[in-house]
């Protein structure tokens, strides 16, 4: 029950990445694996999975691997998101990242990478989140 316990709490905290029902399989400072199945709530017209699911899972997979890096004197917001669409994303896909993590007091911009895959490996998309890192103001 851990990772499916981790993922509920996660998806009740963080209401919209919620919604796409991720479950985390595995989460360490700059490392993530991420689940998400292929079901008619992440579906759009043509059968395939959303482009804003994939969005989500990809933000969410490397926002992941950064926050659990982050230090508690910092902070993270990310200011810019771009997708790559590569094919159709059709059935379970999994959203790897795994981050060159900056130093601890870094301050300044990060870009987190995630690549989305599919059951057979073809990556379907890949996410890149840019990330404005700094101290906390009760952390100064």
């Amino acid at each position: 029950m851990g990772t499916r316990l981790f993922s509920w709490v996660m998806s009740r905290r963080v209401r919209y990445t919620g919604s796409i029902r991720p479950h985390i399989r595995e989460l360490a400072p700059g490392h993530a694996r991420v689940e998400l199945r292929d079901r008619a709530a992440v579906r759009n017209h043509l059968g395939s999975i959303h482009a804003v699911a994939l969005m989500n899972l990809g933000e969410a997979t490397g926002g992941l691997a950064l926050l659990a890096w982050l230090p508690r004197t910092h902070r993270a917001i990310v200011t810019d998101l771009s997708m790559q669409y590569v094919k159709k994303a059709r059935g379970t896909l999994t959203g790897h990242a795994d981050l060159t993590l900056p130093a601890p007091d870094f301050q300044g911009t990060y870009v987190s990478r995630a690549e989305l895959v599919d059951a057979d490996g073809d990556v379907v998309a890949t996410c890149a989140a840019e990330w404005t890192l700094g101290m906390r103001p009760d952390a100064r």
